[in-house]
């Protein structure tokens, strides 16, 4: 485990980086207190559980949202017009 200053790891970034992608681990420090810690993040990100209904009461549409589009704004989506 490598430790090194905040100046050091503002110079240094990519090379602290490097070693951290090798598997190593950098200790950032503030004079002698460490603050703070790089480590590799798994191999494949985590991603949220999803579910159905997971947005249910969180949004909503009003009775407009199933009203037809104006002509002008229906040629712009079947890719007529400007």
């Amino acid at each position: 485990m490598t430790v090194v200053t905040i100046h050091y790891a503002k110079t240094n970034l990519s090379r602290l980086l490097a070693e951290v992608e090798a598997g190593g681990e950098v200790v950032i420090a503030r004079g002698k207190t460490p603050v703070a810690k790089l480590v590799p993040t798994p191999a494949e990100p985590v991603k949220p559980k999803r579910y159905a209904g997971m947005w249910k009461g969180r949004i909503g549409f009003d009775e407009s949202f199933f009203d037809p589009l104006p002509e002008d704004e229906l040629a712009l989506w079947n890719g007529e017009g400007d």
